[in-house]
C-alpha cells in the first residue's frame, strides 16, 4: 500500500521516499534533505510556468479553431495562414543562424550513424534485451525472418534446418562481400583466415589464392585461442563486424573457414521509455519504472524468465575486448548507449503533491532519472554508460520554443539540485508537435548548448496535426496521409534544419519506427530511405530489427550524405501548412466503413491491454491479423482521426459505437488464448477498456492537444481499484 508521507512541503509516496532514499540516494553526494528541498524548489519555481505554457496551449488552439471555422470557405492558403499564426504567436521568427554546441557528447551520437531501439523501460526483461542489442548476430537475424523466404525445404521449423542455413552463410557473404570486399576472390570461397608476421589479416581462398582485404585499413582487431583465430573485428563507416571462427561449432563445422557466426554491430543507443510505451499511472508504476532505470545505470539490473522449459537470467552484457594489430588490447562497448525518455509537460502525478495538488511529473521524470544516472558519471556501477560524462534525456511533446525553452530551464535546475555541472544533462527533442516543427531552429536555437537529437515521428505528429486543424475540415483517410504534402516537407524540413544549425558530426537527426517487427523483408528493402534523407539514427521495434536496420548504415555513408545535403532547404513552410483534407471529396459508405474499422480495431486492440493488463507497447494484431508495435502514438492518430470525422459529421455517434462493438469481437477472438485476457463483448457497458476507447473518440476533439493519457490513467486506475 501507498501512503503519503511528508518531506518538507511535498506530500510524497512512501514506496518513491523507499526507492529514492534507500536505493537511488546511497552513494550520490546528495543528502535526502537536499535531494527533497531541490524538488521542492523546482515545483515552486517552475510549477505555475507549467500551468501558464499549458493554459497557452488552450489559447492558441481555440484561436485556431475559431481561424478555420471562418476560413473554412476560403480555404487555407498559405500565406493567409502563416499571417495568422505570425500574428498570435504561434509562429516565430527563424533566427538568422544557429550552431548547437553540445560538449561531452558520446561517439554513439555524435559520431557514428546506426539503428536506435525504444523500449519500455518498465519491463526488465526488455529493458535489458534493448540495452545489450549493440551487437547481434547476422546468421540469427537472416534465418529467423522472412529476410530469406520460406519455400519448399527451406522452412523455418522448429529445429535447425541446414539447408536454409546454407541459404543464410551465401547470404551474408554477399553482403560481406559488398562491405569488406577482399582483393581477390569471394567469402563465399573462403578457407582460412589467419595472421600474417605483421599481425594482418590474411585470407586464403578454397582453391589455395592468398588474398586480403581490399581495404586493409578495415581490420581493427582480433582474438585468439588455442593458437587459431577466434574472432576477426572489422569497421566500416564507424560500424564494427566481428566474424566468430570455431570449427567445433555445430556452424562452424559446415563452413569451410570455421566461421560459426557474422556479429554486427546493431543499436549503438536505444531510449529506455518512461512515456508512450509503458502504463505507469500511479506510484507503484513510476517506482518500478524508476527502479529498472537505476538498475540499469549502476549495472544490477536482473530479469530471471521461462524460455523452452529452462529458467533463463539476463544481465547487461559486458564489454568487449581484443587483440590490437599493432599491439595490445582495446575494449568496444558491449551495451548500447542508453538514453530515457520522460514524460511531457501535460502529465501530473500523485505520486508527489504540494499543497494537496499532484505535481508535473516531468519534474519527478527528471530529478529522478537524473539522480539515477549520476551513478554512472560517479562510475559507481559495473559498467559505465556515458563515458563522455553525460545523462541523456529525451523530452516528448514540446510546444514550440517557449516550452523547449522552460525544459532548458528545468534541467538547470535540477542540475543544481544534484550538484551536477552546468549541462551535464543533454536534451533530445521530439519534433512531433506542429508548432516545434513550424518553429524548429528557434527550438535549438533557445537550447544550443543541450541538444543532442531530434527525430520526426509520423504517428505523434499526425495525431497533433489532426487535432491542430480539427475545426479546418475532415481528413483524408489515415492511409493517404502518409503521401500527403506536408508530411514529406516535415521530413525533410527536420534533416535541413538539423544540417543547418551544425548537428552533423555533434548530435542524432533520427527517424520514425518501423512498425511492422514480422516484415523484416519488407524493411530492408525500405527503411534505407532513412540514411539516405541524412538522418544518422532510425527507431527499430527489436534488437533483430537492429541488426538488419544496421546493413543500411554500411550500404549508405550517412556522413558523405550529409554533407551533399548540407546548404539545402527541400523542406517549405507553405508545403508544412497544406492539410490533408478531404476538401469536398464524397468518400462511399464502404471507405467510410472500412477506415472506421482499422482505426476502431486498432484502438481497441492496444486499449484493452493498456487498461486491464498495464502494458503500454506491444505487437497487437491489426485487422489483418498482422502483428504491429503499438503505443500511445497510434493511438492518439486513430482515436483522433475518428474524433475528426465524427466532429465534421462524416459518421454520428451511433455509427461509431456499432463499429466498436463490432470490432471489439474481432479483438476478442485475437486474445482468445490470452489467460488474463477479459472479453469485452457482449457486456460493453461492464467493459472498462471498451468505454475507455468510446471515451477517446467522443471526448478526442475536446481533449487538450488530442492526448490520450488523461483517459488512459483514470480508467487503468479504475480497473485497477476493481481488481
Amino acid at each position: 500500500m501507498t501512503e503519503l508521507l511528508a518531506r518538507g512541503d511535498l506530500a510524497v509516496s512512501n514506496l518513491l521516499i523507499e526507492l529514492v532514499e534507500t536505493e537511488i540516494l546511497p552513494g550520490l553526494d546528495v543528502t535526502a534533505d537536499e535531494f527533497w528541498a531541490g524538488l521542492t524548489a523546482v515545483v515552486k519555481q517552475l510549477g505555475p510556468k507549467n500551468r501558464q505554457l499549458l493554459e497557452r496551449r488552450d489559447e492558441l488552439q481555440r484561436s485556431l479553431d475559431a481561424w478555420f471555422r471562418e476560413h473554412q470557405a476560403d480555404g487555407f492558403d498559405s500565406e493567409s495562414q502563416r499571417a495568422f499564426l505570425q500574428e498570435i504567436g504561434y509562429l516565430v521568427a527563424e533566427p538568422a543562424a544557429v550552431e548547437v554546441s553540445p560538449a561531452h557528447v558520446d561517439a554513439e551520437i555524435a559520431a557514428t550513424a546506426g539503428p536506435q531501439l525504444v523500449v519500455p523501460v518498465d519491463n526488465a526483461r526488455y529493458a535489458l534485451n534493448a540495452a545489450n542489442a549493440r551487437w547481434g548476430s547476422l546468421y540469427d537475424a537472416v534465418y529467423g525472418t522472412d529476410v530469406i523466404p520460406e519455400q519448399a525445404g527451406t522452412e523455418r521449423g522448429s529445429g535447425y534446418n541446414p539447408r536454409r542455413g546454407a541459404l543464410v552463410v551465401a547470404w551474408v557473404a554477399d553482403f560481406l562481400d559488398a562491405t569488406l570486399p577482399l582483393a581477390a576472390g569471394s567469402y563465399a570461397d573462403v578457407a582460412r583466415f589467419s595472421l600474417d608476421g605483421n599481425r594482418q589479416l590474411a585470407v586464403t581462398l578454397a582453391d589455395g589464392t592468398e588474398t586480403r582485404l581490399a581495404r586493409p585499413q578495415q581490420f581493427v582487431g582480433y582474438n585468439v585461442m588455442a593458437g587459431e583465430l577466434s574472432a576477426v573485428l572489422l569497421r566500416h563507416h564507424g560500424l564494427h563486424i566481428e566474424i566468430q571462427i570455431d570449427r567445433q561449432h555445430p556452424v562452424g563445422k559446415t563452413h569451410p573457414a570455421g566461421v560459426k557466426n557474422v556479429v554486427l554491430e546493431s543499436a549503438l543507443t536505444t531510449i529506455e521509455d518512461c512515456e508512450d510505451s509503458v502504463a505507469a499511472v500511479d506510484a507503484a508504476d513510476k517506482v518500478q519504472v524508476y527502479r529498472n532505470w537505476l538498475g540499469l545505470m549502476n549495472g544490477s539490473l536482473s530479469a530471471s524468465f521461462t524460455k523452452g522449459g529452462k529458467t533463463v537470467t539476463r544481465r547487461l552484457s559486458p564489454d568487449r575486448n581484443y587483440l590490437s594489430p599493432g599491439g595490445g588490447t582495446f575494449d568496444l562497448p558491449g551495451r548500447s548507449l542508453l538514453l530515457v525518455r520522460n514524460v511531457g509537460m501535460h502529465m501530473f502525478t500523485d505520486a508527489v503533491t504540494f499543497g494537496g495538488r499532484p505535481i508535473p511529473e516531468g519534474f519527478l521524470d527528471a530529478i529522478v532519472t537524473a539522480a539515477a544516472a549520476k551513478h554512472d558519471l560517479l562510475g559507481s556501477g559495473k559498467f559505465r554508460n556515458s563515458r563522455s560524462g553525460s545523462i541523456y534525456i529525451v523530452k516528448p511533446k514540446q510546444h514550440g520554443p517557449e516550452e523547449v525553452a522552460f525544459t532548458v530551464e528545468l534541467f538547470g535546475c535540477v542540475e543544481q539540485a544534484l550538484k551536477l555541472p552546468a549541462n551535464t544533462i543533454k536534451l533530445g527533442i521530439m519534433d512531433e508537435e506542429r508548432r516545434t516543427t513550424l518553429n524548429l531552429k528557434a527550438c535549438l536555437d533557445v537550447a544550443s548548448e543541450r541538444t543532442i537529437f531530434i527525430n520526426t515521428g509520423f504517428l505523434d505528429r499526425t495525431g497533433d496535426e489532426i487535432h491542430t486543424l480539427m475545426a479546418a475540415g475532415p481528413f483524408v483517410p489515415k492511409p493517404e496521409i502518409k503521401s500527403a504534402t506536408w508530411l514529406k516537407s516535415y521530413e525533410d524540413w527536420n534533416v535541413d534544419i538539423g544540417l543547418a544549425c551544425g548537428l552533423a558530426g555533434r548530435g542524432q537527426i533520427g527517424k520514425g519506427m518501423w512498425a511492422m517487427p514480422d516484415e523484416m523483408a519488407t524493411m530492408l528493402a525500405t527503411k534505407r530511405e532513412h540514411p539516405e534523407s541524412g538522418a544518422t539514427t532510425a527507431w527499430v521495434p527489436s534488437p533483430t530489427a537492429a541488426t538488419l536496420h544496421a546493413i543500411h548504415y554500411h550500404q549508405v555513408d550517412v556522413a558523405a550524405r550529409q554533407a551533399a545535403l548540407a546548404g539545402q532547404r527541400r523542406g517549405e513552410l507553405a508545403g508544412l501548412l497544406e492539410p490533408a483534407l478531404l476538401g469536398g471529396r464524397a468518400l462511399s459508405d464502404d471507405e467510410i466503413q472500412a477506415e472506421l474499422d482499422n482505426n476502431a480495431q486498432g484502438i481497441l486492440g492496444y486499449v484493452v491491454r493498456w487498461v486491464e493488463q498495464g502494458i503500454g507497447c506491444s505487437k497487437v494484431p491489426d485487422i489483418h491479423d498482422l502483428g504491429l508495435m503499438e503505443d500511445r502514438a497510434t493511438l492518439r492518430i486513430s482515436s483522433q482521426h475518428m474524433a475528426n470525422w465524427l466532429h465534421h459529421g462524416i459518421v454520428d455517434a451511433a455509427r461509431v459505437r456499432a463499429t466498436l462493438e463490432k470490432m471489439a469481437l474481432v479483438v476478442d477472438r485475437q486474445n482468445n488464448a490470452d489467460p488474463n485476457y477479459r472479453p469485452m463483448a457482449p457486456d460493453f457497458a461492464a467493459s472498462v477498456a471498451f468505454q475507455a476507447a468510446l471515451e477517446l473518440i467522443e471526448g478526442g476533439a475536446a481533449e487538450p492537444n488530442g492526448y490520450t493519457e488523461t483517459v488512459l490513467t483514470a480508467r487503468r486506475r479504475q480497473f485497477k481499484a476493481l481488481q
